[in-house]
């Protein structure tokens, strides 16, 4: 028996979305684009969300570790998150609970690494709320953390502004949701590239070597259509 190639391509489609799940594709088809279509739209935003995969990475890492070890020379402790006289908000003090609590139950020493390890980048980003500033780490921290930030930006405000957004990105790329409508993608983007550069220029070199989002989203979704107009005949 053969098959129609339309046939063939309403098949493959019907084999990815119940794979995927329709609610998931059917975000990419709101304005009511063909089968086609929405399935580049979601191969080009599952690409994008790999190119900022790395540079989010990077950010997340070099915050938390730059603000680890400002922590421990103020204080002289790894543990800093247990000094007394620090006082954290009511929710950082519960984070850190649940960190230990998490590291107990999976029978892991609770050393002073792995508690910081184990802290989300909500908790590292909330260290440049205005309660800080009531405490030794603000606002001598943010010359501290960003040592490469113009002095000119040096506003507590402003810049956890920036890191909240680029939480919001982190958490709309970990979690695979859609940002491929975003009209300021690019912007954050190049937010995210700048925001390494403040903490370590050489780590924002790597960053540029290792960065794919420009090339994906300069592409568009041309490739992946015609990755799927040209895909072999199933088996």
């Amino acid at each position: 028996m053969q098959y129609s190639a339309a046939y063939m391509q309403r098949d493959f489609f019907e084999r990815v979305e119940s794979a995927i799940s329709s609610e998931r594709l059917s975000v990419y088809a709101t304005d009511g684009v063909d089968e086609q279509t929405a399935l580049a739209r979601y191969l080009l935003n599952m690409a994008l969300s790999q190119g900022l995969y790395v540079p989010l990475q990077l950010c997340e890492v070099a915050l938390r570790n730059a603000i680890h070890s400002y922590l421990v020379k103020i204080f002289r402790r790894e543990d800093w998150f247990d000094e007394p006289s620090f006082r954290l908000t009511e929710w950082g003090a519960a984070e850190v609970r649940k960190a230990k609590e998490k590291l107990a139950r999976a029978q892991k020493p609770i050393t002073p690494g792995r508690v910081v390890a184990e802290l989300q980048f909500g908790f590292w980003t909330s260290m440049f709320e205005a309660h800080y500033e009531r405490t030794p780490f603000l606002p001598s921290g943010m010359k501290r953390v960003f040592p490469y930030l113009p002095k000119s930006l040096h506003n507590r405000k402003d810049r956890k502004n920036d890191l909240e957004r680029i939480r919001n990105l982190r958490n709309r790329v970990f979690h695979h949701e859609r940002l491929l409508h975003w009209r300021d993608l690019d912007e954050q983007h190049a937010l995210l590239l700048r925001l390494i550069g403040w903490l370590n220029p050489t780590l924002h070199e790597l960053a540029l070597r290792l960065d794919r989002f420009t090339v994906i989203r300069q592409a568009g979704l041309g490739p992946w259509r015609s990755m799927l107009e040209q895909r072999d005949e199933p088996h």
